[in-house]
């Protein structure tokens, strides 16, 4: 399939580092001229801060989980309220050219959550999000990478059978593996057929087991302790311009994604 038309999932547990391997692909994509969209679907919406864009630009950027008045107009239900009637399948197509912001080449669009505990009902606003992503995935054709949170809330069926690949970002902990293996089986159950691991801050000595453990679940990539990454954040510079260790990587996942799709 065409590169272009890419569509990749990035999960895994807090603070495993998904959303600075999500930021590379993009980078990575952007830099063969690939049209990307970056999609944030985290609640802590870091995406735009790995992707190098500034504070004033990020302030500009409206992230559309927290836009009331849209979810009101689109659902028909007042957010965060229990027990209202909104709409199943809201019209979404015209949403994202007026949310989108763009630097270095990459588009990004913040998605938000709601789902987290004391928001209140989170339905109708999940319900649209759900449905956005879908036709983000399903009807657009420029690559698109889409940084979640450790899970796979915002994937119905539809979306996930536009999935080319669903990366889960893994480190070398009990717990780290435990939300990994969760992830990849609830991506599967959704009949996503390609789910990959991609380990970061894993000793050299350690991938092999770990690959052991992560089994039928390829792991494709695996990521050292990188000491660049703690200076890139300090700095206020991107990962794919100071770790250029982990930039390798990642194109090594990228590189056994695009192949298995060529196949």
């Amino acid at each position: 399939m065409p590169v272009k038309g890419l569509k990749i999932a990035v999960s895994g547990k807090g603070g495993v580092g998904k959303t600075t391997i999500a930021s590379i692909l993009c980078r990575l994509l952007a830099e063969k001229g690939v049209q990307v969209l970056a999609v944030d679907a985290d609640p802590d919406a870091n995406l735009g801060m790995a992707l190098g864009y500034t504070a004033a630009e990020l302030a500009q950027a409206r992230t559309i989980a927290h836009d009331k008045a849209l979810i009101k107009a689109r659902t028909g239900a007042e957010p965060g309220e229990p027990g209202q009637w909104f709409t199943l399948n809201p019209r979404v197509s015209d949403i994202p050219e007026q949310y989108i912001v763009s630097h270095h080449g990459v588009r990004l669009l913040q998605m938000g959550n709601m789902s987290k505990g004391g928001s209140g009902c989170a339905c109708a606003e999940n319900t649209l999000l759900k449905t956005l992503l879908n036709h983000l995935m399903v009807e657009r054709d420029e690559a698109i990478i889409v940084d979640m949170e450790a899970g796979v809330e915002h994937l119905g069926r539809g979306t996930a059978q536009a999935v080319d690949a669903f990366i889960v970002v893994v480190e070398p902990g009990q717990r780290s593996m435990a939300t990994a293996r969760t992830v990849a089986r609830l991506a599967a159950d959704l009949g996503i057929e390609r789910v990959y691991a991609v380990a970061n801050k894993v000793a050299p000595d350690h991938v092999a087991a770990l690959k052991e453990e992560l089994l039928p679940m390829p792991l494709i990539a695996a990521i050292g302790y990188a000491p660049s990454a703690v200076q890139a954040d300090f700095q206020g510079k991107t990962p794919y311009e100071l770790c250029p260790e982990i930039v390798a990587e990642v194109q090594k996942a990228l590189d056994y994604i695009e192949a298995v799709l060529e196949k």
